[in-house]
């Protein structure tokens, strides 16, 4: 695998409970990638919904993190001390005529909805994007979309082309009560680190146009992204903190990065530290890589 001097990662978890397995998955092959890159990777605590994040749960991500040798480089990033800055690129945007405020209430939006297929992504229908309606108050400043195609390669999945308006619309930057929204903060910061490669779990995929969308937007050149497959629990769901996944157990990294390992279908690694069993790693995870990119061809 050729160097790659400019290959920043990043990890970026929400400290809204303890790690688990598949946040310990993305972790893991996020910091990988960086090092078969000679890279840098970072860490950063996405805790912009301050009602469900809390500090215990960024201290044991922390922890857990250093438990198994995923070590950064540089500060930790927390987003709850970053408002000034997302009020900034907010600004720009504004400046530019590419956001407008909405008074729309979720009510009205699930009525415009109301004959679309159930699963299907919610499109907001564009009432206010010339103008609100006269006497209605303002509830959430929303991003104009371009009118032509995103289109964007996945290393794992190949390529997509996405309409904005056929599959989200016009979407919220930051809401009426001051809350900022995921896909603003998260180009913010990752624009700020100068993050070149995002590795992360395939649930955030239709994500990714939109926040591409807002990348070009403030003049960014949007980085390469590698979505992987995510770790199920036994009745299907995504393994997560809201399907009861339990906190990745500390005394056993080396078993923890095994099932972790065996789920992306590697075989097991034997090594007696954390530390010993990522640098065996290394040279797996580089023509795991390949292999993967080799699927698209």
């Amino acid at each position: 695998m050729p160097t790659t001097p400019h290959y920043i990662g990043r990890f970026a978890p929400s400290p809204t409970g303890p790690l688990h397995l598949g946040s310990l998955a993305t972790a893991l092959a996020s910091y990988l990638d960086a090092k078969v890159h000679q890279g840098q990777w970072l860490l950063r605590i996405e805790d912009i919904d301050q009602d469900r994040c809390n500090a215990a749960s960024t201290e044991h991500i922390v922890h857990t993190l250093r438990r198994h040798g995923l070590n950064w480089q540089g500060d930790v990033w927390v987003q709850s001390q970053r408002h000034a800055v997302y009020q900034t690129a907010l600004d720009i945007l504004q400046g530019d005529n590419l956001t407008y405020p909405c008074a729309c209430t979720r009510k009205e939006i699930d009525e415009a909805n109301a004959n679309r297929t159930h699963g299907e992504n919610r499109i907001y229908p564009g009432t206010c994007r010339q103008g609100m309606p006269e006497g209605r108050e303002m509830r959430a400043v929303r991003f104009r979309c371009p009118n032509q195609p995103i289109n964007w390669h996945d290393h794992r999945l190949g390529h997509f082309s996405d309409r904005l308006s056929e599959t989200s619309g016009d979407f919220i930057l930051k809401r009426g009560d001051g809350f900022w929204a995921y896909h603003l903060v998260v180009v913010v910061d990752d624009l700020a680190s100068k993050v070149t490669h995002i590795v992360r779990g395939e649930d955030l995929t239709d994500t990714t146009a939109r926040q591409i969308a807002v990348w070009r937007a403030l003049q960014g050149t949007p980085p390469a992204y590698w979505h992987l497959p995510v770790i199920l629990a036994e009745d299907g769901q995504k393994l997560s903190k809201q399907t009861g996944a339990q906190a990745v157990p500390e005394h056993e990294p080396v078993l923890n990065l095994n099932a972790v390992w065996q789920h992306f279908g590697l075989d097991k690694i034997k090594a007696t530290s954390a530390t010993e069993w990522l640098d065996l790693a290394i040279p797996v995870w580089a023509n795991y890589r390949a292999a993967q990119a080799a699927r698209k061809l």
